[in-house]
């Protein structure tokens, strides 16, 4: 084993130093602050690369009882440089909140919102070196709603067929009455028509049988759902066709064979997925992969009023490019659906934030935001 000590400037200057002259294997084994800057420790095992080059080469041999064989040795370095890249990240993490106070808090306040590593960092990076925090937190606001897009109210403009999927219990039925009445407050029933192709829940057209009769338009009930597409051939002259379809987990056998259903209807149809605001982030965002083959044109997000924390949510639309077309925060038919508009919701995540008194310790920041610590960074 090779141990060199270097002095420079910097981190970055000194993780050089010890790349050029130790190479990309080099393990960080101490730093601490000096007054010239920083001295890292380094070292480099060129015994266990020989031992590792040997054991390609020569002929199997049992090693010697007291002697740990060359696995052993690559385990125990690896566990190693995973305890001193973690030390390294803490110290990154402090030299950067030292150089730049005002981005480092920037970058916590958006990790309580629930605002993900990748987006925080890169709206971050963004900012000017001399931003000030008022300044920087309005241009993080702005630049949030920029990215994460909206639709308008088109469909009540405009009409279209328009098929509601998503996991079970989000809402979709729910969504569907209340775009349903909104439309018929604004151009009445007659352009209007409901398709209940729920052929798995118990009740599910039961329910859109009802809300037909209540609404007085017609309610179409396929056979089966894979009887969709032929009917939809039936229906042209309708403006408006809201279609209810069967919740489903993301792990069921039979969503495949829905999304291909569905499929065959792209030309005449577009998907909304209607996602829960209360579902937590990593469910969202497997959620949007799942239906990707149907390529949403659009989401709906329901649940806003149950929702402890909208930011991871709305961080997994912006990554995926979802469009949100309507937001819905109640039961009420239809007082409690509006058109989305970007700037409320995400000004809806930081109130929500600090109403629950969100807070990001500093190892969180340090995990998430120290660089890599290993000499070829």
């Amino acid at each position: 084993m090779k141990i060199t000590r270097h002095t420079a400037a910097d981190m970055r200057q000194a993780l050089r130093a010890v790349r050029e002259q130790l190479g990309d294997e080099a393990v960080i084994l101490s730093s601490r602050r000096t007054a010239q800057g920083v001295e890292v420790t380094a070292a480099v095992d060129f015994d266990a690369a020989r031992l590792e080059a040997a054991a390609g080469h020569a002929p199997e041999a049992p090693p010697a009882p007291s002697q740990p064989a060359a696995g052993e040795m690559g385990s125990e370095l690896k566990t190693l440089r995973r305890m001193l890249e973690t030390q390294l990240a803490q110290l990154a993490w402090s030299e950067r909140t030292r150089r730049h106070p005002v981005h480092t808090e920037l970058l916590r306040e958006l990790t309580e919102i629930g605002i993900t590593r990748d987006l925080a960092d890169h709206l971050v990076g963004q900012l000017p070196a001399q931003v000030d925090l008022s300044q920087g937190r309005r241009t993080l606001i702005t630049g949030l709603s920029q990215y994460l897009r909206v639709t308008g109210d088109r469909w009540l403009d405009n009409g279209g067929r328009i098929a509601f999927v998503g996991a079970t219990g989000v809402g979709k039925t729910t969504m569907l009455a209340k775009l349903a009445v909104r439309w018929i407050l604004r151009h009445g029933p007659k352009e209007l028509a409901l398709l209940a192709s729920d052929t798995v829940r118990i009740g599910a057209q039961d329910q859109m049988l009802s809300l037909g009769q209540l609404l007085g338009v017609p309610v179409h009930v396929p056979e089966r759902f894979e009887a969709l597409p032929e009917l939809l051939a039936r229906l042209g002259r309708y403006r408006l066709v809201l279609i209810d379809t069967p919740g489903t987990s993301v792990r069921d056998a039979q969503l495949t064979a829905r999304l291909a259903v569905l499929a065959e209807c792209e030309a005449q149809i577009e998907s909304a997925l209607v996602l829960a605001a209360s579902t937590q982030a990593g469910a969202i965002e497997e959620t949007v992969k799942r239906f990707s083959p149907l390529k949403p044109a659009s989401c709906l997000l329901t649940k806003l009023d149950e929702a402890a924390s909208l930011g991871g949510v709305l961080s997994a639309l912006i990554r995926a490019r979802l469009p949100v077309s309507y937001v819905s925060e109640g039961q009420r038919v239809p007082e409690d659906l509006c058109p989305a508009r970007s700037l409320e919701l995400i000004t809806q995540a930081v109130r929500l934030a600090r109403a629950s008194g969100a807070a990001a310790d500093e190892d969180l920041l340090r995990r998430r935001f120290g660089r890599p610590s290993h000499a070829n960074t």
